[in-house]
């Protein structure tokens, strides 16, 4: 029966985390309009690309491919925030969060980040269960945090494991 493994599940993606580049950004902004009510503009992603503290990365079915979800994390002392992660609307629910997600949270342990913060809507239940399985708990909530529609912002965290460090002996 050989073939394409990917025609016989098509469901399935091979994926690539890149970063992200000039030419890059009507896609991202692109994917934000779609996935965000109130969405940042092009601008405010183009002065990430310059910012050492900040983890900008796509996710791609390969290296030179159009973007398939974004995630932007930055770091500052022993501590990430999450602060946008985005997947095109229509590949949801096969994996390109998760790889996101993970990839953000190796980053965190890479730089030395104890915890990673992020807000989700209250209603986004598909994200909390995501961030839930990696082991994001509720720390707070900030009333009315979101525009476009109103709404509450849950507030997770997770601790960060330290990366594995090979024994010298």
């Amino acid at each position: 029966m050989g073939g394409d493994p990917r025609a016989a599940t098509p469901h399935r993606l091979t994926m690539v985390i890149t970063e992200i580049g000039a030419a890059d950004l009507p896609r991202i902004a692109q994917l934000e309009g779609s996935c965000f009510g109130d969405p940042w503009s092009r601008e405010s992603f183009r002065q990430l690309l310059a910012t050492p503290t900040v983890y900008f990365r796509c996710v791609r079915e390969d290296v030179g491919a159009p973007a398939l979800g974004y995630v932007v994390a930055w770091f500052v002392a022993d501590e990430g925030e999450i602060a946008n992660l985005a997947v095109d609307p229509e590949l949801r629910r096969r994996g390109l969060g998760a790889v996101l997600l993970d990839a953000a949270l190796g980053e965190a342990a890479a730089r030395g980040a104890s915890a990673v913060y992020l807000e989700v809507r209250e209603s986004n239940v598909a994200a909390r269960q995501l961030y839930a399985s990696r082991g994001f708990v509720e720390v707070g909530r900030r009333t009315r945090y979101y525009r476009k529609p109103v709404e509450d912002a849950v507030v997770l965290r997770c601790a960060v494991a330290e990366p594995a460090v090979e024994s010298k002996r």
